[in-house]
């Protein structure tokens, strides 16, 4: 007797953790840059340098890089900015039993604070939030079927089950030169720049994932013409290409993570010589899962009418995906300046991003809560304090819908910014709508016995004796054809064939005719 396995492959998560950083220097401005009046706004970034396992800690290096713009008084240019990084190094507590595993970590920027000491002298304060996962991918081995003797009798159960098949991170990098338009000026110094990804395209093929969409890129910057007044640029870089990816299929269903890694813009002269050319490199990380859905039949029970037959079971974790989805919010809503800041003109450059406060089941779906964090450049109404920002956070509410959610459900949601614009009012009010986009996955956690092995033992012909050679049965309550004939040492085609019955179902109260089968090796 052999049992033949299949081995089904799983994800699942060993251990999560997560902490908090707050990073907090002092910056002098340097000799070559003139005095802060005031400070228009701020940008930062999270740079990991080295991610290390160290006797059960984790320890991570990485940065704080920012950007601050300012209005300085002293200057016949009165727009510049002061950019600089605070180093951190952190040790994190881990799990013993995730020590020495790959460990996945994500990063968030939660909050950015400067502050003006005095006019050569900034504040930088900023709130950094990690979470450390290990995941685990390994076979469930399951017994599909049983080869025996013809005495051997076997059941099965069909079960849709979702497997992974491909767990990989990646990278893809983005290289482009942009021109500026021939009406603007040259570029003397770039002050600030923002690069956001939207509309982003992943699709599976054979072997490879084809992705496409567009960065959207804004440089504000210094130009060359006298005195170096402001300009900006804004415009969409589109890009398209693949990676490989082995092992991947088009019918696979894919649940990729896209976020940008590091971003690099720096200008180069045209061929005249003229510094009109924007030489944009990004790099995007890919953290890809793809899955594959399967109809499986699983061996549930088995025994023989000549031998005595012992099935091991133990309790078998698969998941079966219920829902990957894309639910879409719109929101709107009005943002004001202060009454200190100088008044809206033009709106440059508006840059939002997405902070999820809650998310818990509801009747139908789930119920996401969050916030959007908007930043609004402009160009202000007084020569002197010739750009200004403003924030706000716009609040929403978006239920996702899910049918079938049960107690043994998960999820992961995946929000993104997908568009954002705005409107001028008047010069104090501004309108933002914004589209956010919350890609959604749901599996259901199934737990099945399933046999590990099987014992077999010779019968026992004195138990058997004592039995009757035929036996009319009345059916009870969980009775089936299957659980009768084990008992009986015959065969559930056998109870078929003498009863005249068609279908294996039966109630409560059928008068069955068994004859037992086993009498034939006695």
């Amino acid at each position: 007797m052999e049992l033949l396995k299949k081995n089904i492959h799983m994800n699942k998560l060993k251990c999560k953790s997560s902490v908090q950083l707050t990073l907090d220097d002092d910056f002098n401005v340097p000799d070559v840059k003139p005095d802060i009046s005031s400070m228009i706004k701020e940008q930062g970034n999270i740079i990991i340098y080295e991610i290390k396992p160290m006797n059960g800690k984790l320890m991570v290096k990485g940065a704080l890089q920012f950007n601050i713009l300012y209005i300085s008084e002293e200057d016949t240019r009165p727009v510049h900015h002061l950019s600089g990084e605070i180093p951190f190094e952190e040790s994190i507590n881990m799990d013993e039993a995730c020590a020495e595993d790959n460990i996945i970590v994500k990063w968030e920027l939660e909050d950015l604070n400067t502050g003006l000491i005095n006019s050569r002298k900034v504040s930088v304060k900023a709130i950094v939030s990690f979470v450390f996962a290990a995941e685990d991918v390994y076979d469930e081995e399951t017994a599909i079927a049983v080869e025996g003797d013809s005495n051997l009798q076997s059941k099965t159960k069909q079960m849709n089950i979702t497997q992974i098949a491909v767990n990989k991170k990646d990278t893809f990098r983005i290289k482009d030169e942009i021109s500026i338009p021939s009406n603007k000026p040259n570029i003397f110094e770039i002050l600030y720049s923002e690069v956001d990804l939207r509309n982003t395209d992943i699709r599976m093929q054979d072997e490879k994932i084809s992705l496409k969409g567009e960065l959207m890129l804004f440089v504000l910057y210094a130009s060359e013409d006298e005195e170096h007044p402001i300009q900006y640029i804004e415009t969409d870089v589109p890009f398209s290409g693949s990676i490989d990816c082995n092992g991947c299929l088009e019918e696979m269903i894919p649940d990729i993570d896209i976020t940008i890694s590091s971003k690099d813009i720096e200008v180069k002269p045209d061929a005249d010589g003229e510094e009109r050319v924007i030489d944009l490199e990004v790099v995007l990380n890919l953290d890809i899962k793809a899955y594959e859905e399967d109809e499986l039949e699983i061996l549930c029970d088995v025994y023989s009418t000549a031998k005595d037959v012992v099935p091991t079971f133990k309790d078998a974790f698969y998941e079966n995906l219920l829902v990957k989805n894309n639910s879409k919010a719109r929101i709107t809503d009005r943002i004001k300046k202060s009454d200190v800041q100088p008044g809206i003109m033009q709106i440059c450059n508006a840059y939002g991003s997405v902070k999820v406060d809650e998310m818990q089941v509801v009747d139908g779906g789930i119920e996401v809560d969050g916030v959007i964090e908007v930043q609004v450049m402009y160009i202000s109404d007084e020569d002197r304090k010739p750009l200004s920002s403003i924030k706000g956070m716009i609040p929403f509410t978006q239920t996702i819908e899910v049918k079938q959610m049960g107690n043994n459900s998960y999820f992961d949601v995946k929000p993104n910014l997908e568009s954002i614009s705005v409107i001028l009012l008047d010069s104090d009010e501004v309108e933002v709508k914004a589209g956010v986009n919350l890609a959604t996955i749901v599996f259901d956690r199934i737990a099945e016995p399933i046999i590990t092995e099987v014992a077999e033992h010779d019968i026992d012909f004195a138990k058997l004796q004592e039995m009757p050679s035929v036996v009319g049965y009345i059916a009870k309550a969980n009775d089936s054809l299957w659980s009768i004939a084990k008992k009986y040492y015959t065969t559930v085609d056998t109870i078929k064939e003498i009863n005249q019955l068609e279908q294996e179902s039966i109630k409560v109260g059928d008068k069955i005719l068994i004859v037992k089968a086993v009498d034939a090796i006695l």
